[in-house]
This record gives C-alpha cells, structure tokens and sequence, in this order.
C-alpha cells in the first residue's frame, strides 16, 4: 500500500482541520478516520509529534481543557494555510482517490481471501468423497469376503451333519449286532461270556468310531453285503478271518472270560473295564462336541440292549 499522504501533506491537513475549529489531538485522530471512511487511521504516535512541531514553529497554540490540550491555529498558521490554497485542493482529490484505492485494496484482499477460501472446500469436499468412496469400496469387499465365510460355514456344516448321521447308522448297526450276538449266547445258557464279549466288541467299534476309523467287522459286513452271493465256503474263510482280526483288536480284559462264580460282580468289573476303555479312547484321540453326542446315543442304545439281554421277559 503506497503512502497515504505524501512528505508534508499530513501537516497541512491537520491546519486546515484546526481552521475548522479546536480540537484536542484524540479528536483530530477521528476525524481523519472519518474522512478516509475508516479505512485508515493515523495513530496518535503520528499525529501529536506533527502537532507538537507545528506549535514550535508557532502555527498553531494549545490551551488545556480538563487535563486535554485543545489545538488552535494561529493567524500565521491560516496565512500559511492561504497561501497553499491549490494544494490544499490538490490533497483533497488525493485523499478522495486514497479511499478508491485503499477500497479496492481490500476489495481485492478479500476476493483472494474468498477465493482461497472456495478452493480449500473444493479441495476438502473432494478428500471428502475420495474418502467415501474408499469406505464404501472397503465396505463393498468386506461383505463379499463375509458371504465367502458364511458359505464355508454352511458347506462344513452340511458335511458335519452327513458323517454324523453316518455314524449313528453305524453304531445303530453295532448296536443291533452286538444284541444278536449276545441273546444267542443267552438262549444257550451262556449268557455271562455272552455280555462279556459283547461289552468288548462295543469298545473296539466305539473306539474306532472315535479315532474316525472303521471297525473291521464293519467293514467287513460292508464287503460281504455286495458279494452275498459268493460260495459258502469262501464266506465262512471271510467270516473266520474277520474274527481273528477282531479278536486281535479286542481289549485284553474282553478275552479275560474267566469268572469269579459270583456273576453279579463280574459284572460289575466287567463294567469298570469297559468305561475305562472308552475313557482311555477320549483322551488319547479326543473328543469334539459332535462325537460327543453321537457317543451319548450309542450309549444309550446299548444301554437298552444289554438291559434287554439281562432281563429278557422285557421283550415279552
């Protein structure tokens, strides 16, 4: 911004504003930032210096008024002020385009304070939508990866409930094995070797069933079942075979089928060993939550069989 008022023009102005009338130097202040529409204001370390030099060179006098000094201008300050006529006028017009200058100064500081101002919220609405566009991609591809997990759940599902509902066919098929096996060892008279051997053969398929195996009479009654029309014969080799195997498998207490004469308590025995069997089974291979319930209904079921087999007018 160039200088307001040029080398010695502010002291003009402030004779002809004390031709006007006294004034005290805070008024002289106002009334230029009047005429400058208060777009400039002199500051006083400005003004009372120029009015200071203007009473020493005995232009202008002072007279105090409640603690202020009132300015007066002297006759040799109006005949200075008369003979500088066409400056004065001059100074006028310079002041009048001071203010269209000073205006449109900040007018235009203004505009480029508004125009940065625009290009920030242009630059801050774009980061914006960049933003929400990376969060709804982020979103987008977070939803696709959870509907690829959701089918895996349900495809591992699916595939849990088919093993599970062939195990229990399985141990349904043990189960109704073993209570053959066992009632005709009972219409012979020989029913303590009978639940003996029947404990035994549940231990080893259960304990397969739970180490995810197959018991080799399973599948050996699988075999059979395709080639049922072989020669009896090569069945009864088949058949002799499967025994020996499943003898070898068979836990050590099961082949133990000497009793105690007091069959109650052989039992009771019997019964010790077997659940240590199972319990040995679990903790070596562990146990899932799912092998856990099938275990309960096969439990369960030859529970009902050997029950069965101990008091056969149930049946009746």
């Amino acid at each position: 911004m160039s200088p307001v008022f040029a080398h010695g023009r502010l002291r003009l102005y402030l004779l002809k504003l004390l031709d006007e009338a006294p004034r005290h130097g805070y008024e002289v202040i106002r009334l230029l930032e009047e005429r400058f529409q208060g777009l400039y204001a002199p500051s006083a370390g400005t003004v009372y210096p120029r009015l200071a030099k203007l009473e020493a060179e005995g232009l202008v006098t002072h007279a105090s008024e409640g603690g202020r000094k009132v300015y007066s201008i002297t006759d040799a300050g109006r005949a200075e002020l008369a003979g500088r006529g066409a400056e004065l006028t001059d100074l006028e017009r310079e002041i009048r385009d001071s203010v269209s200058e000073l205006a449109a100064e900040i007018r235009d500081d203004v505009r480029g304070a508004a125009g940065r101002v625009r290009s920030e919220m242009r630059a801050a609405a774009g980061q914006t939508r960049k933003a929400e566009g990376s969060s709804f991609a982020d979103a987008k591809e977070e939803l696709r990866r959870a509907k690829q997990e959701w089918k895996e759940q349900a495809r591992q599902a699916k595939a849990e409930a088919q093993s599970a509902r062939h195990q229990a066919k399985e141990f349904q098929r043990i189960a109704q094995q073993v209570q053959e096996e066992v009632q005709d060892r009972f219409s012979r008279g020989d029913w303590p070797k009978g639940v003996w051997e029947g404990l035994s053969d549940i231990t080893a398929q259960l304990g397969g069933l739970v180490a995810g195996t197959t018991h080799p009479k399973a599948a050996a009654e699988a075999a059979g079942a395709s080639g049922a029309g072989r020669a009896t014969g090569e069945a009864g080799g088949a058949a002799s075979a499967d025994g020996a195997d499943e003898a070898a498998r068979a836990p050590e207490w099961a082949r133990d089928t000497e009793g105690s004469g007091d069959p109650g308590r052989d039992l009771d025995r019997l019964l010790d060993r077997f659940r240590d069997e199972i319990r040995d089974a679990a903790r070596d291979h562990g146990v899932t939550g799912d092998q856990l319930a099938e275990t309960r209904r096969h439990l369960s079921t030859a529970a009902v069989r050997i029950t069965d087999v101990l008091n056969p007018r149930r049946e009746g």
